[in-house]
């Protein structure tokens, strides 16, 4: 078993002999006996960055021993771990960390049963899609003639939607850069991720199908309790666009208030010593809606209307 330590940074006990395992940005310890939760999260890339920003409003911000360290403790119950996204439904699966943050598309690729969705994070929005060349008579995935040959990064799924669809097709798996396989005669179709359709219409692709739609998810496994992690940053997302409203408006104007302001069950009102004359609402609005808001209750004669950020937000 090797000699049993404490390490005061990651809060668990450690053996010279612990494990280690393989995680694409290099290796990280596995320790014995934890208390503190391992968060899988992409080593790179636009997802690793969200998340991170998402764990630092939720309170919990990445601490570093060192640059591109494998590790990270968040806060005093969790340890962020660092890994290739498209290995993370496997390290959750296999008990590697309790929990991870990776794309719904590579969640479904995995196949896992053993991996539960417990939060859709919002970010890293895109659809995986079929694409054929500008010059293909196909508008569908059905259209497709037997044994055509399909290029993509994500061979699990696009044999269970071609299988699903009656339609018999040969995968060319490719680790990246799909697009260019048919045109140099590696494939006939892809499948791959787009967000705009911008770099198919730049390789003269188009789009038949959609597969899925998929943005970043906070999973877990059987071992995972997430009756901290997923209401705080819940609580963080669900804060994002709403925006936290005040104003001053005449007594006798409440009821047109309450049409403008309904809140989340209704504005707060807030008597003012002014002899009764005014009272002050404060209600939650929806960002995109606050401009709207504003020009009705200056109306209804509010004044002194103040709008802030709201950091976070539970039911």
């Amino acid at each position: 078993m090797g000699v049993r330590r404490w390490d005061s940074w990651t809060g668990r006990h450690q053996t010279d002999t612990a494990a280690r395992h393989e995680t694409g940005r290099g290796f990280f310890v596995s320790t014995e006996d934890d208390h503190v939760q391992r968060i899988a999260i992409p080593n790179k890339g636009r997802l690793s960055q969200a998340a991170l920003d998402l764990f630092e409003r939720a309170g919990l911000k990445a601490e570093f021993r060192a640059d591109r360290a494998l590790v990270a403790r968040l806060g005093d119950a969790f340890q962020a771990i660092f890994v290739r996204a498209q290995d993370i439904p496997e390290f959750v699966a296999d008990g590697a960390a309790e929990f991870g943050i990776t794309g719904a598309d590579l969640i479904e690729e995995s196949n896992r049963p053993e991996v539960t969705e417990l939060l859709d994070l919002g970010f890293g929005k895109c659809r995986l899609i079929v694409a054929v060349r500008d010059d293909s008579p196909v508008d569908t995935p059905e259209a497709l003639p037997e044994g055509t040959r399909v290029a993509t990064s994500f061979p699990g799924l696009a044999r269970r939607y071609f299988e699903s669809l009656g339609v018999p097709i040969r995968i060319v798996p490719v680790s990246g850069a799909a697009e260019i396989a048919p045109h140099i005669g590696v494939a006939d179709v892809i499948v791959d991720l787009s967000s705009t359709g911008s770099t198919l219409r730049v390789n003269g692709l188009r789009e038949v199908g959609t597969i899925l739609h998929s943005s970043a998810r906070l999973i877990g496994n059987a071992d995972a309790d997430g009756s901290e992690l997923t209401p705080s940053l819940e609580s963080v997302l669900r804060a994002e666009k709403k925006r936290y409203l005040m104003t001053n408006v005449p007594r006798d104007r409440l009821e047109e208030v309450r049409e403008v302001l309904p809140g989340i069950s209704g504005p707060t009102i807030v008597d003012i010593l002014d002899q009764g004359r005014w009272v002050a609402a404060h209600a939650v609005v929806d960002e995109d809606k606050v401009h709207r808001t504003i020009a009705r209750l200056k109306a209804l004669g509010a004044e002194g209307i103040l709008v802030t950020r709201i950091e976070r937000l539970l039911p």
